[in-house]
């Protein structure tokens, strides 16, 4: 397909709005899964530390 302007492009051949809104969707579902992804890795390595503190500490315990 031929385009003569950007207007003609954005609109493409009156299905931008379905063609727009479909890669805006898809871009923010690609952000929401990336931050998810990052705020349950923070709180995974949060809960293994957490949990090496603990065993660390039980060690000391038996030592003592």
């Amino acid at each position: 397909m031929i385009w003569n302007s950007a207007a003609e492009f954005f609109a493409m051949g009156g299905y931008g709005p379905y063609v727009w809104g479909s890669v805006l969707a898809c871009a923010a579902a690609l952000v929401i899964e990336i931050v998810g992804l990052r705020a349950r890795r923070i709180a995974a390595l949060g809960a293994l530390r957490r949990r090496g503190l603990v065993d660390r500490l039980e060690l000391q315990e038996q030592l003592a």
